[in-house]
């Protein structure tokens, strides 16, 4: 059985707003000390995006000491993200590959393989797996630990959400990875961002779960509002893997330290 904290947004920023950017990191702080503090193992946190909010490298260097934990944490790039310092800062800069390409990372845990991909693109608040990270994404599925299951994550969700501000700047191009996933059955579910709120649904006959945000909290038209809450708590999602491969998500509500 495989046990895995999934988070996501965090946004930890040089806001000129000084408020906002010691609030960012005080809920994501909040979120790894209940992680840390678990009685029980967890075989990873996965942190799905959105780990700085400019992309500079001064807010990677925050973020690299608020993720440290006694868990192995797993980590993808998302819209707020920069290409170029995420690797300098957070992957040791040339040894992660050039600067400027997708940051697509294979990681093998006991039992499964955590597959994290690249879904943002420069410049823009949308998202796209290009066809670098399709080859990518085709080639170590099919290679390797082939025999076990594995786990897609990424910061775009692929499908619509029922929430328009969102559904706008989804991962489009969203066939080309259906095609992928479709040659291979070891894939047992996708994870995803993006969207600031706790989701579940499917894509391409597949578990879709979607993590909350940890900096806020989007809510759906028929909650009304602004659309964006920050005063609701952070949340997270632990993702269970039992040995029939069911894929089994509960959210939480992370309390007050």
């Amino acid at each position: 059985m495989l046990t895995i904290a999934h988070l996501s947004d965090i946004h930890l920023g040089q806001d000129h707003r000084r408020d906002r950017g010691e609030r960012a990191r005080r809920r994501a702080e909040r979120v790894m000390a209940y992680l840390d503090a678990l009685p029980g193992p967890l075989d990873a946190v996965l942190v799905t995006g959105d780990l700085a909010d400019h992309g500079l490298a001064a807010e990677y260097e925050q973020v690299a000491e608020v993720l440290k934990s006694r868990h192995r944490v797993l980590i993808c790039p998302g819209n707020h993200d920069s290409r170029a310092p995420y690797r300098e800062v957070l992957l040791g800069g040339a040894a992660a590959g050039p600067g400027e390409g997708p940051v697509n990372r294979l990681h093998h845990l006991p039992g499964a393989d955590v597959l994290m991909l690249d879904s943002s693109v420069p410049g823009r608040p949308d998202g796209l797996l290009d066809e670098r990270t399709l080859t990518w994404l085709d080639a170590e599925l099919a290679a390797g630990r082939a025999e076990l299951p594995a786990l897609v994550a990424f910061h775009h969700p692929p499908v619509e959400l029922a929430i328009p501000f969102v559904d706008g700047i989804r991962q489009f191009g969203e066939a080309g990875l259906a095609r992928v996933l479709r040659r291979h059955p070891r894939v047992v579910g996708l994870l995803c961002g993006h969207s600031h709120t706790p989701a579940a649904t499917t894509f391409a006959g597949l578990p879709l779960l979607v993590a909350p945000g940890v900096v806020s909290t989007v809510t759906l038209p028929c909650e009304g509002g602004e659309g964006v809450s920050f005063s609701h708590p952070p949340m997270l999602a632990f993702h269970v893997l039992d040995d029939e491969r069911r894929l089994t998500t509960h959210y939480r509500v992370v309390p007050e330290n």
